[in-house]
């Protein structure tokens, strides 16, 4: 029997992406073909497929590349059968980011390359939220370059043009309410959305969406100092709600908002008996 259900709906308003996941026990997909990528995570039990003319076997953890127009079935490897999470992603999708270069080709179907993992990892988590659209727009260049390195691409060295990344931040700071989008963000500097992506990663060693979460934080501190409470700076600074807000700020910062409060105010009491 399989189970499917989607995950979110709400890419598709951002992004031509389709995730979903699957529960299969006792069936199984006979060959088929896509006319897209899927790429996705096992999560329980073992997961076979033919591909490419013999057996595979994903256990949980493993992730999983069918290029487009490979036949490949699917059936569970024990009787408990098995559990993924995956999206379908459209070559020309890919090519908005590559740019001409060839599709990238994962021999066997079957990766274990830690940065590609930590890439589909990013777009297949946070099923419970809708997603800031730079966020899905940066999460997609990463996982195409991510892609392109597994498959054994060299990468291509190139200069950055910074005095487009300057003004992107400029654009960033003046809208972090908002939900900004990668193409929005590149016409306003007049650069090509996914090279802006790229650049601010190469020369700022974070994403678009990274950098507009870290100025979020950054007002979010300014404004629990002056004692407002974590719902509203939540929706002042863009978050899509307080546990969001509290989600990034431990990323940050390794703290709730409430303990990192609870430690500026020690460490200002501190400071002022110093004084005294």
């Amino acid at each position: 029997m399989i189970e499917k259900s989607a995950i979110d709906n709400d890419l598709r308003g951002c992004l031509p992406l389709d995730r979903f996941e699957v529960c299969l026990n006792g069936a199984a997909y006979a060959p088929h073909r896509h006319d897209t990528y899927t790429i996705g995570m096992t999560l329980e039990g073992v997961q076979c497929f033919d591909y490419r003319g013999e057996a595979r076997h994903a256990c949980p953890g493993d992730i999983f590349v069918l290029h487009p127009d490979e036949l490949h079935d699917g059936r569970a490897g024990t009787d408990t059968g098995f559990r993924y999470r995956a999206l379908h992603l459209q070559p020309a999708l890919v090519q908005g980011v590559l740019k001409g270069w060839p599709l990238p080709y994962i021999a066997g179907g079957l990766s274990g390359d830690p940065v590609l993992r930590r890439a589909i990892t990013r777009l297949l988590s946070d099923t419970g939220r809708s997603p800031d659209p730079l966020e899905i727009e940066n999460n997609l260049v990463d996982l195409v370059d991510a892609l392109r390195m597994a498959s054994g691409a060299s990468e291509r060295p190139r200069r950055h043009d910074y005095g487009a990344v300057k003004t992107a931040c400029t654009f960033i700071e003046a809208h972090i309410e908002e939900g900004i989008a990668l193409e929005q963000l590149a016409a306003a500097c007049d650069a090509d959305r996914y090279e802006l992506s790229r650049a601010f990663r190469a020369l700022l060693g974070v994403s678009p969406y990274g950098y507009l979460v870290h100025r979020r934080l950054d007002r979010a501190c300014r404004q629990l100092l002056l004692g407002e409470p974590s719902a509203r700076i939540a929706v002042d600074c863009g978050f899509s709600d307080q546990s969001h807000l509290i989600r990034h700020f431990k990323k940050a910062y390794g703290l709730t908002p409430r303990a990192w409060l609870t430690m500026r105010e020690g460490r200002n009491s501190a400071s002022r008996t110093i004084v005294q």
